[in-house]
């Protein structure tokens, strides 16, 4: 009866081992993804936001530099001071600098301030070259420049209530009455382009365009210079 006992437990064991699964490690339901690394930063910043200091300055928008302001007087002296010689090129009324000396005449006759307009003025150093005359220095300063200050005053009290309004609009050179005056006239010792009564032309703020004469200008160097502004006074 005992042995019968043990034989039966030996079965019974024998069975259950045999029943049981082998031992195994439990399987992963899914590999976990592997973890995204973060974008690396674009070399070229979006359209819709501003460049930072950072990023690289190709990748910046870069503005057109603006245009260098257009000189009112050409250069006048070589590198050691001394005066430019005299050219027989004839003026062109499409000189940029000649058209910012009219833009100054124009804003000296608009607020009644001659000196403003002295740019547009025929050059003293230019004057002394073509005058033969003593003293060219001083009749430049007390009877040409003195004219030319009180014409101004006169065109613009002329203008009245239009004066504080006016602009540029153009001018008309009788280009066909041009002369070149050779030396020796007009008491001069180089010769020089002139042409006279010209019209500078004004545009008041209703767009009406106002006349006023410009009795002489003069060459010097290939650039249009006033020297009788109204008269020859």
């Amino acid at each position: 009866m005992r042995v019968t006992i043990l034989v039966m437990v030996g079965v019974l064991g024998f069975g259950c081992s045999r029943a049981s699964p082998p031992h195994t490690e439990p399987a992963l339901a899914a590999a976990a993804p592997e973890p995204k690394s973060a974008p690396l930063p674009s070399a070229v910043p979006p359209a819709d936001r501003e460049p930072t200091a950072a990023e690289p300055t190709e990748a910046r928008a870069v503005e057109p530099a603006p245009p260098p302001p257009v000189e009112p007087v050409p250069v006048l002296v070589d590198d050691a001071g001394k005066t430019l010689p005299q050219t027989d090129a004839l003026p062109s009324v499409e000189s940029p600098s000649f058209r910012r000396r009219l833009e100054l005449l124009v804003e000296a006759i608009k607020n009644d301030t001659p000196e403003t307009a002295l740019p547009a003025f025929f050059p003293v150093l230019a004057y002394a070259e073509v005058k033969a005359i003593a003293q060219p220095e001083r009749d430049w300063q007390h009877r040409l420049v003195s004219a030319f200050s009180r014409n101004i005053h006169e065109y613009h009290k002329q203008l009245g209530a239009d004066a504080s309004g006016v602009e540029l609009d153009d001018i008309k050179v009788p280009e066909a009455n041009v002369k070149f005056m050779k030396p020796g006239s007009e008491g001069n010792r180089l010769g020089y382009h002139r042409v006279l009564r010209s019209s500078l032309l004004l545009k008041t703020p209703d767009a009406r365009v106002l006349s006023l004469e410009i009795t002489s200008l003069i060459s010097w160097r290939g650039e249009w210079y006033v020297v009788h502004l109204h008269g020859f006074k």
